[in-house]
């Protein structure tokens, strides 16, 4: 008896438990590649498309935080105007804050979104299928809220930069000391309600509306991969729905980050929203820039999608061919 229980052991030891280790090790390293995968193409994805609109972005927050009137005439005044005064490359002032900020926004929400994916895939037995609507909604909005919560202060810094002169904040630490010391360190989560309660209906929106395109096209195409194009169409409409449902919460925001600098002091959301609407009313104060956003919003998105989805392809590709370590 106990030497055919020795021998079991052995058996277990030498036939089953390293095979099972190493399973569970190679397991470990396909999970940290996908994860390290999906950082690095959100990472680009967000610094390629928020590069490529810059200008237009810029001049959306100036007109979000003041009570001039937008028109499109008013904003291309302004862009060249600030051309003339300041040059070409001042288009882009406050694009290093933006970087700093979107390239761990844009990494942590796409990986996010994978992760979250999975786990719900797995829950709702879906695993490497499209996920049901709600679930697949869910998934964008829990991979917006994270990345939110995790990079907040740096959005504040960049909009301080966007509507300021060059010489009121030199660099991003500037920013960061001169907020601190002056305003005290719950100025850089000012504005952080809604942020929150604009991006779970922003990023679970746009990633929803992105995925379910990709998937009706695929069930109409017969193709399991659309073209460079169709991807950037679908992520144009999901930035065009997804921004179009929470502009409102991102002027309010807006407005709060920038009120040390504005002269204004706003205190609350609903404080802010009646500020807006007494003083410009409810289409030129809380919608004021979104036609701008109709342009820049989806070229960003699509972008966005588009350089996610064709970096994730070339780095399987390249792990495939070995160009990638194993």
């Amino acid at each position: 008896m106990g030497s055919g229980v020795q021998e079991q052991r052995a058996s277990l030891t030498q036939g089953e438990v390293l095979p099972l280790a190493s399973t569970s090790q190679s397991e470990g390293l396909k999970h940290t590649r996908t994860v390290l995968n999906s950082l690095f193409s959100g990472a680009l994805a967000g610094a390629v498309a928020k590069t490529a609109v810059a200008p237009l972005d810029r001049t959306k927050i100036i007109f979000q935080v003041s009570s001039a009137r937008f028109s499109a005439k008013e904003a291309y005044r302004l862009i060249y105007r600030t051309y003339l005064k300041d040059g070409f490359l001042s288009l882009w002032r406050g694009n290093s804050a933006t970087m700093v900020r979107v390239i761990p926004y844009a990494a942590i929400q796409f990986c996010a979104h994978e992760q979250y994916k999975a786990l719900l895939g797995g829950y709702y037995g879906f695993q490497g299928k499209a996920l049901p609507p709600v679930p697949r909604l869910l998934a964008g909005s829990m991979a917006g809220t994270t990345a939110a919560i995790l990079t907040y202060p740096l959005d504040m810094v960049r909009a301080r930069m966007a509507v300021t002169p060059k010489e009121m904040y030199s660099n991003i630490l500037h920013v960061f000391v001169r907020i601190s010391r002056e305003e005290g360190l719950k100025t850089l989560y000012r504005g952080f309600t809604p942020t929150i309660l604009g991006v779970v209906p922003y990023a679970g929106l746009s990633f929803f509306t992105y995925e379910t395109l990709k998937k009706l096209h695929a069930e109409q195409s017969g193709r399991p991969q659309p073209y460079s194009y169709e991807r950037l169409a679908f992520g144009a409409c999901a930035g065009l729905i997804g921004q179009s449902a929470s502009y409102p919460l991102d002027v309010v925001r807006r407005r709060m980050q920038t009120a040390g600098v504005t002269g204004h002091t706003y205190g609350t959301i609903l404080g802010t929203m009646k500020e807006i609407v007494a003083e410009e009313g409810v289409v030129r104060g809380l919608y004021k820039g979104l036609s701008m956003n109709w342009v820049k919003g989806p070229i960003a998105v699509g972008i966005s999608f588009t350089t996610f989805d064709l970096t994730q392809i070339l780095l399987r590709k390249l792990h495939q061919m070995g160009y990638t370590g194993r």
